[in-house]
């Protein structure tokens, strides 16, 4: 039993950490968890010794400040949704007199450049063309599948060889590997990603060889502990051999959604593909894709109604 005998003289990064260990520990995934950790850790360098009472909208404009001195404007809106729930939380305890996020201007420091995050077409196929696919499992034939079918990373690495319906050609995606810290299967990133992914006749056959005589229950990619930065080395040196762009394992997953929307799969047929949790979260990360695909449907439109004079 957790028991709370905070006041309004206590310091609000001993409240944030209490918080963080009633309402997150169990709820959230590792990863969510470890970054309200992460911010916890910042509260108490940025504000260590700020009671509750004193916890105004000018301590807490402060507080993002100070953050974005070292942050991207997006990151620091990240830190101000975690940290805005254990205020609100503070308030309805009467440990906070109001809610002093309201109307928090959000600054950062300049964004760094971005690698490119997908392939074109033509980039893919010549990056598919350099893959050593031979009979052994080996992070090409990981670069393949991703290529193909836009899984996420520690979704293709908890396939396993009973996930392949080769009567179907589907993949059952229902199950993740945590890399992270090696702890074996686990859950998908949400209810939406449990999903049958449809693959090619081609990639089909080529699993159905490759897996023929591994066991059923056992991960195909996994043997030891894993870490990103190998696949992560292994495309880039194909993508460095090949003179394109150099993209990461979840940039793959970007180029095949990229890709079907350019040859005119819908948006809800990609996100349902992709996993995501919703319609909503595809628009927001292919946004510029979609203003691509706007552009020419408005050259479609036009050339049609030109063609009814």
């Amino acid at each position: 039993m957790i028991v709370s005998n905070f006041t309004c003289d206590s310091l609000f990064k001993d409240y944030f950490e209490f918080w963080i260990k009633l309402y997150k520990e169990g709820a959230v995934r590792p990863v969510t968890l470890e970054k309200y950790r992460n911010n916890q850790k910042h509260i108490s360098q940025i504000i260590p010794n700020l009671k509750m009472k004193d916890f105004d909208r000018n301590a807490y404009q402060e507080l993002l400040n100070q953050y974005a001195l070292t942050h991207e404007r997006q990151t620091v809106i990240d830190f101000h949704h975690q940290v805005k729930g254990a205020i609100l939380d503070a308030v309805d305890d009467g440990l906070i007199d109001r809610d002093p996020t309201r109307k928090a201007i959000f600054k950062g420091k300049a964004p760094r450049e971005k690698k490119q995050k997908y392939l074109n077409q033509f980039e893919l196929h010549n990056l598919l063309e350099d893959l050593d696919l031979g009979m052994e499992i080996t992070w090409d034939w990981l670069i393949l599948l991703i290529a193909k079918t836009g899984l996420r990373f520690s979704e293709a690495l908890g396939l396993t060889p009973a996930d392949f319906d080769f009567a179907r050609q589907t993949i059952s995606v229902n199950k993740t590997w945590d890399y992270k810290t090696n702890t074996g299967f686990q859950p998908t990133k949400n209810r939406s990603s449990i999903r049958k992914v449809q693959m090619d006749w081609q990639l089909g056959m080529q699993f159905q060889h490759l897996i023929k005589n591994l066991n059923e229950d056992e991960p195909i990619f996994v043997n030891g502990p894993v870490c990103n930065s190998t696949p992560n080395n292994c495309l880039a040196r194909h993508c460095r051999k090949c003179g394109i762009p150099e993209i990461s394992i979840h940039g793959l997953r970007h180029t095949h959604a990229s890709l079907l929307m350019f040859a005119g799969v819908s948006i809800a047929s990609v996100s349902r593909r992709l996993g995501h949790s919703s319609i909503t979260t595809t628009q927001k990360v292919y946004m510029h894709i979609i203003s691509e695909l706007e552009n020419q449907d408005n050259d479609l439109v036009m050339r049609y109604l030109s063609s009814l004079s």
